[in-house]
């Protein structure tokens, strides 16, 4: 639920960024990633955010997978400034395929491509603190909306499915800023149509 979110952090040396204590988002306390995220702002040079709503993730669903919508948006971010190196968390099991594609589209811009690298290397650690801020944020903006605890939005969040779930038995079909692509989703759609026709 709620949208994707890329974020880019453009630095020299990441010495600053090692100062800071960043680190992978999710080992990040909320308090902890607010305070950094103002932080990384100060000393880098220069970033960027590429944001996906779920109505626009859903239609470009039906040409391309998760995968190569996530690419999409990395080079978004990527190509913000001319740049010597990207250091990107690799979304696709094959880092090398990865970053080949990537850095072709890059004008072969050199790219690191890695599994886990918002732990590995700094900048990427500050754009996945940028990134999940600026999510967190929305999120709390979608909950105002509706007027009631939606969760964090993610699969893994009881309190996102359960919402989900009583706006799919109750309305028919799934609450907006939510993917009707998303694999839970469809399955709850098909429940609450089998429960309709087996109630009466």
């Amino acid at each position: 639920m709620g949208p994707l979110v890329v974020a880019a952090v453009y630095v020299e040396d990441d010495s600053a960024l090692r100062a800071i204590g960043v680190r992978d988002s999710k080992r990040l306390a909320e308090r902890t990633r607010e305070r950094m995220h103002g932080e990384i702002l100060e000393v880098c040079e220069h970033h960027c955010v590429v944001i996906a709503s779920a109505e626009e993730i859903d239609a470009r669903r039906q040409r391309r997978s998760l995968n190569e919508i996530e690419m999409e948006m990395f080079l978004e971010a990527a190509a913000a400034m001319r740049v010597d190196t990207v250091y990107a968390d690799c979304p696709d099991p094959n880092e090398m395929i990865f970053s080949s594609a990537m850095s072709a589209r890059l004008k072969n811009t050199e790219v690191i491509g890695r599994h886990g690298a918002d732990d590995a290397y700094p900048v990427v650690s500050a754009a996945s603190i940028i990134a999940k801020v600026t999510r967190d944020r929305i999120m709390e903006e979608i909950a105002a909306g509706f007027g009631e605890t939606v969760g964090s939005g993610y699969p893994s969040d009881r309190t996102t499915m359960d919402f989900i779930d009583g706006r799919i038995r109750r309305d028919g079909e799934p609450p907006a800023h939510v993917r009707r692509s998303w694999e839970p989703v469809r399955h709850m759609m098909a429940a609450a149509r089998n429960s309709k026709l087996t109630d009466w």
